[in-house]
């Protein structure tokens, strides 16, 4: 029976947050106001890291300075933000982990609450095509509105978001032996308590915690 390898992406897969990178990326092009935009920025990933983050209001402001590009635009801004500020934050452990499951045969998956755009080309240095990020909307141009589709693929919108890909797929949770997810942060207590196989990457206090509180393994890629 096939296993079902789950990995968060920030923090986990790579040693950094690429939603709070983005925005960082933007003022360096120019494309937000440097003193105004990271202080919201840095407020919006204290509020992540509390538990309180308005998902709704940090993708408006995160997608607002391209929401009038094009998608070859787009390609390159994103090329050169992996350059700078994704590539360094990948480590031998974290693609030995990724190869380990593939070599295994499992099936591998990305849920992130980082909107798909970001996540989607760095899921792919990794070799995954299976992935989860939060959606966002677009226009009759194909621009980006802000606006996000559907549940966002935070704390408990992780498991919703999961089960809507497995019933796309025809399948649901017992189909697989194990289901493994890998994660950093106390966001994701839910999905991490809902699959058989949790494992803290680079976890967070809480998080560390609890993992030690109930014996699960605990990963350090740091």
């Amino acid at each position: 029976m096939t296993n079902l390898a789950i990995f968060d992406l920030d923090h986990t897969l790579i040693n950094t947050d690429s939603d709070n990178a983005w925005p960082q990326f933007m003022i360096e092009k120019g494309l937000l106001d440097a003193e105004k935009a990271a202080a919201r920025n840095r407020k919006f990933y204290q509020d992540y890291q509390n538990g309180c983050l308005n998902i709704r209001e940090f993708i408006a402001f995160q997608t607002r300075p391209v929401q009038q590009l094009s998608t070859d635009e787009l390609t390159v801004l994103h090329e050169e933000f992996m350059e700078k500020y994704i590539k360094p934050h990948i480590t031998e452990m974290a693609r030995m982990l990724v190869e380990s499951h593939r070599n295994a045969g499992d099936e591998l998956l990305v849920i992130s609450s980082t909107n798909e755009f970001i996540i989607t080309p760095i899921c792919h240095l990794f070799g995954i095509r299976n992935i989860i990020g939060t959606r966002l909307e677009t226009d009759s141009q194909g621009h980006y509105t802000g606006n996000i589709i559907g549940t966002p693929s935070l704390r408990e919108g992780k498991i919703t978001r999961l089960n809507e890909w497995l019933e796309q797929q025809g399948k649901v949770l017992s189909d697989y032996g194990k289901t493994y997810f890998y994660s950093d942060s106390k966001n994701d207590l839910p999905l991490l308590q809902y699959v058989s196989d949790p494992v803290a990457v680079n976890a967070d206090d809480v998080l560390l915690a609890h993992a030690q509180k109930h014996g699960w393994p605990c990963l350090n890629f740091v």
